[in-house]
């Protein structure tokens, strides 16, 4: 029997910022059976399409990574074939979990005009669906099944265990868990503020597309489930979150992934910024184990160019411990 998904830790790290102690409170989702917040994800948009599915044809779907290994666990357990679309970026770690839970797995090598690869994905899955009739695409930059996942989800789980006034930090890519969460808000459920994390590169919430290195956050083309215009967001850089991922693991022993290392440097960028703000949350998608070759990879970093900063004696981390529901 597969383990749920959903109830992940809520783990709290005691930091020093320039002499005064803050809180960090970190949703841990790599608890999640399959090691990610797109395990949630995964589950919403299958049940979304199941009455169209076609168990002989099956499922294809664009990742970068995570959902990719949710959608071939939850594809197999439900006896449903299921393409993999992904890219160069996408490190070995998750073609070899996804092939190892029986999908198929096409790598697009061709960058698109954006310099990035999502948009020769997402063509290549329209050339798919024109050559095999039947076949489903669950779609998760468009699909109302992505926010609402974070909606019936994400949200009502994290406002168990931070029932008050808190200010969250939500890495973007495709929009929907910021959207889930804001919707959930709005309809006066939580008393939090939302604080979207992004890169520069990313197209997401309505910048110009350019070069990105970290897989999980950031995206090509803008997020159809956001409204630019209405959302408060921090971008961070490439150095500053894996500075942060190398950081936390190494003084706290906590390990993170790129989108949660961009999500914590923003909430540190915060704390430095603002002496008043005692207490943030953030919401980290995914865990270190799926970026040993990379972010914790000190030839991958030098074959970047990135340059981390360590925390120069500024920050210094205390892991307190889980807070549970």
């Amino acid at each position: 029997m597969r383990s749920p998904v959903g109830n992940t830790p809520l783990v709290d790290v005691s930091l020093d910022v320039h002499g005064k102690t803050r809180r960090l409170r970190l949703k841990l989702e790599s608890k999640n059976p399959f090691g990610s917040l797109k395990d949630r994800i995964a589950v919403s948009l299958i049940e979304h399409v199941a009455d169209r599915i076609d168990k002989e044809i099956g499922v294809i779907e664009s990742t970068s990574g995570n959902l990719g290994v949710a959608m071939s666990a939850e594809c197999a357990a439900r006896g449903i074939p299921f393409t993999a679309v992904v890219d160069p970026r996408t490190s070995s770690f998750f073609i070899d979990r996804m092939r190892g839970l029986g999908a198929g797995v096409r790598v697009i090598e061709e960058p698109d005009a954006a310099g990035g690869f999502l948009l020769n994905r997402i063509r290549f899955v329209k050339e798919q669906l024109k050559l095999r009739p039947g076949l489903v695409w669950t779609n998760q930059y468009r699909s109302e099944a992505n926010p609402k996942a974070h909606f019936e989800s994400t949200a009502p789980e994290l406002l168990r265990q931070v029932p008050g006034p808190a200010t969250v930090l939500v890495p973007v890519s495709t929009g929907g868990t910021l959207a889930g969460l804001t919707r959930f808000v709005d309809a006066g459920r939580a008393d939090w503020r939302l604080i979207g994390v992004d890169v520069h590169g990313s197209a997401a919430l309505g910048r110009t597309s350019g070069r990105r290195l970290l897989s999980g956050i950031g995206a090509s083309c803008p997020s159809s489930f956001l409204d630019p215009a209405a959302a408060t967001v921090e971008y961070v850089d490439v150095a500053e979150a894996v500075s942060a991922c190398l950081s936390l693991s190494e003084e706290a022993g906590i390990g993170v992934g790129g989108s949660s290392g961009a999500t914590v440097a923003a909430a540190l960028r915060m704390f430095r910024q603002d002496p008043e703000v005692d207490e943030l949350v953030c919401l980290c998608p995914d865990g270190a184990d799926r970026y040993r070759t990379t972010i914790y990879h000190a030839d991958w970093r030098t074959a970047q160019g990135i340059t981390t900063t360590g925390t120069g004696g500024a920050v210094v981390y205390r892991a307190l411990g889980e807070s549970g529901e």
